[in-house]
């Protein structure tokens, strides 16, 4: 009861700190999906609505490196990020690393990947998609089943053409997994092309096309996963507490 107690305290303090980081739009300066690239290293933002994903990778040779994120806003040319999950550190969960971000127009200065260079922006974050989605139902045989919110928890990050997901838990800082990439939403055909994925490298490259639909909050999402089983879920746009 006591470790409880203690989990809830720090959950709470968690989101009184994180309160300052809402209301980031369209118009934030680090709105958007942005890359770096160095040779065959590409490092890759996604930002909207406060929250940010980043994700270090080598595409052309299938090689995940780590990813990282949580709650953002710029100020005064620094980009605060407040971490919920680091593949490669589960201590920072919690904890705040202030980075260089100086935008103008489609191009950035920062030290987002550990020295400074220059952020390209590839898309943008202002469509019906655009957001932080949490799994919240799922089918399995012929039951559709609630998925309550819990620390461990499955987020899906997009923008306008960009995807990720996160498995991860927002109390211990275990991260489980996570991949992402490209995608179309077109005629009730949502298309994702994978760009990278931490637990299995040979399905970088992968076009799955489902058929989706948004009902208000929820987007209901029908077809098959990469390994070929058939899959129905819905995700819902998350409040705060349960990014």
């Amino acid at each position: 009861m006591k470790l409880k107690y203690q989990l809830a305290l720090w959950s709470m303090a968690c989101l009184i700190l994180f309160a300052g980081f809402r209301g980031q739009d369209a118009k934030s300066p680090v709105s958007g999906s942005w890359m770096h690239t160095s040779g065959d290293d590409t490092w890759l933002l996604m930002a909207a609505d406060g929250y940010c994903m980043v994700t270090y990778y080598d595409a052309s040779g299938k090689r995940f490196f780590k990813t990282f994120g949580g709650f953002q806003q710029v100020e005064n040319g620094k980009l605060q990020l407040q971490y919920r999950f680091h593949s490669e550190d589960k201590s920072k969960t919690g904890t705040r690393d202030d980075f260089t971000w100086n935008a103008k127009g489609r191009k950035a200065q920062s030290d987002l990947s550990g020295k400074t260079g220059q952020w390209t922006k590839v898309g943008d974050a202002d469509s019906k998609m655009t957001g932080i989605w949490r799994i919240t139902k799922r089918k399995e045989a012929n039951d559709l089943k609630d998925i309550k919110l819990a620390p461990r928890r499955t987020l899906k990050f997009l923008t306008n053409d960009r995807f990720q997901w996160a498995a991860i838990n927002v109390e211990t800082g275990e991260f489980s997994g996570t991949g992402g990439g490209t995608y179309t939403f077109k005629n009730g055909t949502y298309t994702e092309t994978i760009g990278f994925f931490s637990r299995d490298s040979s399905r970088v490259g992968m076009k799955l096309e489902f058929k989706d639909r948004l009902e208000g909050a929820d987007w209901v999402h029908t077809g098959l996963s990469s390994k070929g089983d058939p899959i129905y879920e819905v995700w819902s746009k998350t409040p705060e507490n349960e990014r």
